[in-house]
């Protein structure tokens, strides 16, 4: 029995730090740019795909696509920030779920015009098989690898954010753009570079995905609604109650599949209503005056 809750708990948060990975980005971008970036789950589909193709390309190489596709979100990302978002930063938030809405269709149709609508799947690369024992619980090593990676991302933000120089200029500026603007900070290559993060932490969730999840063209809607849940859970802007949604939602699935089948699809939605019955805000989001 404390083998079966122990295993359920790992499973349960290698699975939250996917949903880390693409609701740190929506934080991010919400909590600078002031946008809720419906999209970002179709940035995580393309991530996917992108690595997808990358590994077959290179012959298997798992590795190349780790380092190459989060680098052509980012790029992509820049492209619809400088492009299209720029535009809207100052519009009423409608114009933005608009916006945002449509590169969710254009991004899909993309996806499907390429890739096909078929199902596709690639084998998790030879180095991350198998499984390791951990308190007596056998884990495969993949998912291991992704609490890594999950954790080193989460431990990377929280220092830039927290400890540098650019980090403090990012919070100033999410906290007032004008005054930030005319100390002479330059808020359109900020603005930029942000939305690019979000775009980079949105295409390695969705390499770190490949190996273990089938990819289809609906992928990013499905991934959108779950990192929504878990930022509102959260708190909107807050990292760490990105950090924290994910993982309670991956644990909470994990053992609703096991042991409340009847209701798995709909623990995330409960407990988001649980806590903005307690908490409107989120766990650790700030209250508006």
């Amino acid at each position: 029995m404390l083998n079966t809750i122990l295993y359920l708990v790992l499973v349960g948060i290698a699975e939250g730090m996917f949903l880390w990975l693409v609701a740190a980005g929506l934080s991010l971008t919400f909590g600078v740019l002031r946008v809720l970036n419906f999209a970002h789950g179709s940035l995580f589909m393309l991530g996917a795909y992108v690595a997808f193709s990358l590994v077959k390309i290179s012959g298997g190489n798992f590795w190349i696509a780790l380092a190459i596709a989060p680098l052509v979100l980012a790029i992509v990302g820049m492209g619809m920030e400088v492009f299209f978002f720029r535009r809207i930063y100052d519009l009423d938030m409608s114009f933005q779920l608009l916006l945002t809405f449509s590169f969710v269709l254009m991004l899909e149709d993309i996806v499907k015009f390429v890739w096909g609508p078929l199902y596709q799947t690639s084998p998790i690369p030879p180095a991350l098989t198998g499984t390791a024992s951990i308190l007596g619980v056998s884990f495969p090593h993949y998912y291991f690898f992704i609490l890594v990676v999950g954790s080193a991302v989460g431990l990377g933000l929280w220092l830039f954010i927290e400890r540098t120089k650019w980090g403090k200029v990012v919070q100033a500026t999410a906290s007032d753009r004008e005054m930030s603007s005319a100390v002479g900070v330059k808020v359109p290559q900020l603005y930029t570079g942000v939305f690019m993060l979000g775009a980079w932490l949105a295409g390695l969730g969705g390499i770190l995905s490949v190996p273990i999840r089938s990819l289809s063209p609906g992928l990013g809607e499905y991934v959108i609604i779950e990192a929504f849940v878990v930022t509102v859970i959260g708190g909107l802007g807050s990292l760490k109650g990105a950090f924290i949604g994910a993982l309670l939602i991956g644990i909470f699935h994990t053992f609703g599949v096991m042991y409340l089948p009847v209701f798995e699809l709909a623990i995330a939605y409960i407990t988001m209503a649980i806590v903005l019955i307690i908490r409107p805000w989120g766990i650790f989001g700030v209250r508006e005056a």
